[in-house]
């Protein structure tokens, strides 16, 4: 008998539906089906590659609101959030569409020859995605990956299918290789053993916690796969006396609740110049209090449910004993797994609520004195994934950018990810890096070539 998988709206704890999962003989099979795949794609003309992924941002822009509200009434997320992020999802095709024909090797001089590089395909990718941001983070591996000729195998999580699967039945209406991006559902510990394990699988792409990238590249070891890691994150948002403060206050609450705090790039360690420390926490209490909380589907909302209620108790356990936090908002009466935001003000730095990626919408704000107690702060971890630094002092600014331990920073600015730019991580964050050109060496593997011409 197959498994099903029960998918709950997190907003209203009703059953959204149910389908029955891939098992081990499925994912094996859809590996096998995607090494065909690969086979036919990279022998296409570099024109027809890129009109591939022009066809998929053009189908997916055209399923934009559909997609958004998958998104928003799967995981829970704001539908104004959803609409943005499917609109990004399109934005990646697009941009990749334009990489396919500009991946260029090297000519090296040397003695007796000419030596050359080529940046080849490695064959089919696993891209096992989130439950945050699903359709987002899967794109910004699908799309590179199909761009260096290679063919896809995805795993969505089982909390949030439903974006990625509704994509992989939209890319199969196009008129692109059969079977190039499969969408394969099922539990990590059959499916994503399976991806991970198989020996036609030549990449694995994870994004999730720190602890299971840790289990997915032990399971891959024996077959030596290629990875990107983008794991877990406890980002530091560094606030200087010199800074802003209305607007770095104004902008605090988003950077730590948006997504309601599930996001591994949340600043949920508030590091805050002694002198203006008061007045940040006042203001940052006041804005989060003006954050709407409610229906998903509501253009108004601005932070919507966790994901789960086994998610909620996790973040619940943060909060036990002598931890005092600052509730802020008003969650809806009724169903739902909802949770306000909570503001711990001044706890012990080395307190779970300061060390542990809590994945939720609670916020640690900590004093500091100078600038190198602020970067000493900010590096008191084991993550390093992303950051922010407010401050009107360029200088300061460089220096606290180039000492700060982590893979994408922002100056004045809450922002972390461009499609056009790198992102990943330092340290237990992962390694490899998405987006931008930089991508292109994940999907490929690096030939040199020598030719030799002397006589």
């Amino acid at each position: 008998m197959l498994d099903v998988n029960t998918v709950i709206n997190p907003a209203t704890e009703q059953v959204i539906t149910e389908f029955p999962v891939a098992d081990t003989s499925a994912a094996e099979a859809a590996i096998e089906r995607s090494a065909e795949a690969q086979r036919a794609w990279v022998r296409l003309p570099l024109s027809s590659r890129r009109d591939g992924l022009l066809a998929i941002a053009e189908v997916v822009e055209a399923h934009r609101d559909e997609l958004a509200r998958i998104e928003s009434t799967d995981v829970g997320k704001p539908i104004v959030d959803a609409c943005a992020e499917i609109g990004g999802v399109a934005e990646c095709f697009r941009y990749y569409a334009g990489v396919v024909d500009k991946i260029l090797g090297d000519t090296i001089p040397v003695e007796g020859g000419v030596d050359m590089t080529f940046r080849e395909p490695l064959g089919v990718v696993a891209v096992i995605a989130p439950w945050n941001f699903p359709l987002p983070i899967a794109s910004w591996n699908i799309a590179p990956a199909l761009a260096t000729g290679n063919s896809v195998v995805v795993k969505p999580a089982d909390l949030t299918p439903l974006s990625t699967r509704r994509f992989g039945e939209l890319v199969d209406g196009l008129d692109l290789p059969p079977n190039l991006v499969q969408v394969v559902s099922g539990p990590g510990r059959t499916i994503g053993r399976v991806l991970t394990t198989h020996p036609l699988v030549a990449k694995v792409s994870f994004t999730g916690s720190t602890e299971t990238g840790q289990d997915v590249m032990r399971s891959a070891a024996d077959t030596m796969k290629r990875f990107t890691l983008e794991l877990g994150g406890k980002s530091a948002n560094l606030i200087f006396a010199d800074a802003d403060l209305p607007r770095a206050i104004a902008e605090a609450p988003q950077s730590v609740f948006g997504n309601t705090g599930q996001d591994c790039c949340a600043r949920s360690r508030i590091l805050v110049q002694r002198a203006v420390f008061d007045d940040f926490v006042d203001g940052f209490v006041e804005a989060t209090r003006a954050l709407t909380i409610g229906d998903p589907l509501d253009p108004a909302t601005r932070l919507g449910p966790l994901v789960s209620a086994a998610h909620r108790e996790r973040v619940r356990s943060f909060l036990t004993g002598e931890v005092k936090a600052v509730v802020a908002g008003e969650v809806p009466e009724g169903p739902g797994f909802w949770l306000a935001p909570r503001t711990v003000v001044r706890p012990d730095p080395r307190s779970r609520i300061v060390t542990d990626e809590i994945f939720g919408p609670v916020a640690a704000v900590i004093p500091f004195d100078d600038e190198d107690e602020a970067v000493r702060l900010a590096n008191d971890t084991i993550y390093g994934l992303s950051g922010s630094i407010w401050t009107s002092d360029v200088g300061r600014a460089l220096r606290v950018a180039r000492a700060v331990e982590s893979g994408a920073l922002s100056v004045n600015s809450n922002s972390s990810v461009r499609i056009q730019t790198p992102f990943g991580g330092f340290k237990q964050s992962g390694f490899g890096r998405e987006l931008g050109l930089a991508a292109i060496d994940g999907y490929t593997e690096l030939k040199n070539v020598f030719i030799r011409t002397e006589t």
